[in-house]
């Protein structure tokens, strides 16, 4: 790799994304690599802390891994691959959970969400899982992470870990600092604009997938909650619209007041059905390029392959200074 700053990011082939998930991530990562040495992961060991069905895992991992192809990422310029597929990962969680305590993981906002949610099934990878994400961060000596603000508390264990391992052991880790867009549009439900739009969300037409196709997704904005009056502005009480010009600048890089002036004298439904045209016109390239993907595995398999390769020369450079460092003794090879 070249002297560009590393930026990882990793995502969990744990459903189809949500237009929520394009907006705060994916479309950002074509331009991202060409400013930074890119280093993306599907985040499969991650999934594992909820119950899957192991057919489910392994469609919805291919899935994703031609969803970053179709957004842009070329594997050539970035390294694309399974975390699961570089043993380096499990190998440094081991190592960082001799350096964290209980409390700081017990603390977490997200291990204790999810303990709400799946209490027949709370176990020790739930509360482990951000040593496992700080392993991803640091193996790649990673200078910048996207982040969201729901994963704030698990960028700064993985600093704080990287900073207690160097004065414990000597310079060794980068310590990451955190990448927020410049455009974090925050897409909320199209049934509940009060809450975030979410791929887990029972109701269907509370989300746009995807893997919606332009008739989907006209249909579910042309339901989508809007407010008692009939002027199509932003403000905090009118959160239906809100979040319908929010999409929709998001989608066409127009700001409020532009889009406010567009829509002037005009109804909701002339509206919902301009968001929908502007939504489906950007992500339909992407959901047949996708499905094209997903027809050739033979492909995904070599770009997994391949970038499985890069990352695994990268993190076992890490890997071996974090041994030494310890007092383990390395493996003699060849």
């Amino acid at each position: 790799m070249d002297e560009k700053k590393i930026l990882f990011s990793a995502i969990q082939p744990s459903g189809i994304l949500t237009i929520g998930n394009y907006l705060g991530a994916l479309r950002n990562f074509k331009k991202l690599q060409d400013d930074y040495n890119g280093v993306f992961a599907v985040a499969d060991l991650h999934t594992l802390t909820v119950k899957q069905d192991p057919a489910i895992l392994r469609k919805n991992t291919y899935e994703l891994t031609a969803l970053y192809l179709a957004c842009g990422i070329d594997p050539e310029k970035s390294v694309l691959f399974a975390q699961s597929h570089v043993s380096a990962h499990t190998e440094l969680a081991w190592i960082l959970n001799t350096i964290c305590y209980p409390g700081e993981l017990s603390r977490m906002t997200q291990f204790k969400d999810k303990s709400q949610k799946h209490e027949d099934n709370i176990n020790m990878g739930l509360m482990d899982y951000p040593v496992l994400m700080a392993a991803d961060i640091l193996l790649y000596q990673t200078e910048l992470v996207p982040i969201g603000a729901d994963q704030k508390q698990h960028l700064e264990l993985a600093r704080d870990l990287a900073i207690r391992f160097n004065n414990r052991f000597g310079e060794t880790f980068k310590v990451p600092e955190g990448y927020i867009g410049k455009t974090a549009a925050r897409v909320m439900s199209l049934a509940e604009p009060e809450r975030k739009m979410s791929k887990s969300d029972a109701n269907l037409n509370a989300f746009i997938s995807m893997d919606d196709d332009p008739d989907t997704v006209l249909r579910k904005f042309k339901r989508a909650v809007t407010d008692s009056d009939d002027k199509i502005c932003y403000s905090p009480e009118k959160p239906g619209i809100s979040n319908l010009l929010t999409i929709y600048c998001a989608f066409t890089d127009k700001t409020f007041e532009q889009a406010e002036a567009e829509f002037a004298g005009k109804g909701y439904g002339d509206f919902k059905m301009a968001v929908g045209r502007a939504v489906a016109e950007k992500i339909e390239p992407i959901r047949q390029e996708k499905n094209r993907l997903l027809g050739d595995k033979a492909y995904l398999d070599e770009v997994l392959k391949n970038g499985a390769e890069r990352a695994e020369r990268l993190a076992y450079r890490t890997l071996n200074k974090v041994y030494k460092k310890v007092g383990l003794v390395l493996r003699k090879r060849g």
